[in-house]
């Protein structure tokens, strides 16, 4: 397995050759704000045309991890060339919350064929039910094929996320990478930070991911309530306090749910994934220092081998990157001290991550989260 990474700026374009890297390129992902990779010349085009054997496919982002940095508005990516594994990408467009479902059903039928170790997935960040994304895919992929990934995101502004495969860039498509081959080792971490304060607030009439009552009253005047001045920015301030949501299995430590928009005229809050009716939930904030520690106890949980090139790919949450502001790249310096040291790191700011989790085996729809993916092969 051979790695390279890259990064373009305005100011100065790659920072090396698109086409440095010795052929054949088997993947190239990149990440980008929404504006840049829209452009007829975007700068992910000239790693395709340089490579056009390669799987290609990237998403908008609300921020760019390269190596132990954080940065806006430019293009990081990566270029692997495998020993021992085979990757195949595919991509459906979703129009429309409510067809996620089948969406991720038929990304899975296309991608289950024979000798399928994981599944990548890069999707659309505002249209797309991240929690019946991620139930098709466990429900239809092959038992031991994990999932991990993302939704894409558009910095603060929550207007318009895309992701691409091939030569194809648009909104409103979730795009999958198969991974084949005895010789791929995957290895993965995820951990939040966020702490719970307040009452427990029951769910008391939700449709899906649209949250409309929290013990009967309006979620959205709940949550201004709790912003006071802030709330004049929603939906982004929304992000400093997502909510916990209890299930009956886990009634104490839920999975983490943040806002991706709001509805004044229902008063409702549009969440990344569903809100059961009569399921608790509590409010949640964050320190700098807390934080950090997550994204530590992410990598924390990786025990890599020593052998070969390593990828990390880190998704983790713009809620996380509003909170930590110029101390944003500390926790992607702290994730990498718990790393191998050979390791390539690449990744983006997210609307939700995707990554297997203590509740749910194989994937998981999570907010607010650092999730980090480890992609080795064996000798």
């Amino acid at each position: 397995m051979h790695i390279e990474t890259l990064r373009w700026k305005s100011s100065g374009g790659w920072n090396r050759s698109a086409k440095a890297s010795q052929s054949p390129v088997d993947l190239i992902l990149y990440f980008g704000p929404t504006a840049l990779l829209e452009q007829p010349d975007s700068p992910w085009r000239e790693l395709q045309a340089a490579h056009p054997g390669a799987v290609c496919a990237g998403c908008s982002t609300a921020g760019e991890i390269f190596q132990n940095t954080v940065s806006d508005g430019g293009l990081c990516a990566v270029l692997v060339r495998f020993s021992a594994t085979h990757v195949r990408g595919a991509a459906r467009t979703v129009s429309a919350p409510g067809e996620s479902r089948a969406v991720g059903t038929a990304l899975a039928r296309e991608l289950a064929k024979p000798g399928l170790r994981h599944v990548l997935v890069l999707s659309d960040g505002l249209g797309i039910n991240g929690t019946a994304l991620t139930a098709s895919l466990r429900e239809t992929l092959p038992d031991g094929v994990y999932v991990t990934g993302g939704l894409a995101g558009d910095g603060a502004a929550f207007q318009r996320t895309v992701t691409g495969l091939g030569g194809t860039l648009r909104p409103g498509q979730v795009v999958a990478i198969g991974f084949y081959g005895d010789k791929l080792r995957t290895l993965w971490g995820s951990a939040g930070g966020w702490i719970p304060f307040g009452p427990k607030l029951r769910i008391t009439r939700a449709k899906d991911n649209v949250l409309y009552t929290l013990d009967g009253q309006p979620a959205l005047a709940l949550y201004k309530q709790h912003l006071g001045k802030r709330a004049a920015g929603l939906p982004a301030t929304g992000l400093l306090f997502p909510l916990q949501l209890l299930t009956p299995e886990h009634p104490e430590n839920g999975i983490v749910r943040t806002i991706l928009g709001v509805d004044e005229a229902t008063q409702s809050l549009t969440f990344a994934g569903d809100m059961p009716v009569g399921q608790h939930a509590r409010l949640m904030k964050a320190s700098s220092k807390v934080l950090i520690a997550g994204a530590e106890a992410a990598a924390g949980q990786i025990f890599a081998p020593a052998d070969g090139e390593h990828l990390a790919l880190m998704v983790s949450c713009v809620g996380r990157k509003l909170v930590l502001g110029k101390r944003t790249v500390n926790e992607v310096k702290a994730a990498l001290r718990c790393l191998p040291p050979d390791t390539r790191a690449l990744g983006f700011y997210s609307y939700g991550e995707i990554c297997p989790s203590e509740f749910v085996s194989s994937c998981d729809l999570h907010n607010q989260t650092m999730t980090i993916t480890l992609f080795n092969e064996e000798p």
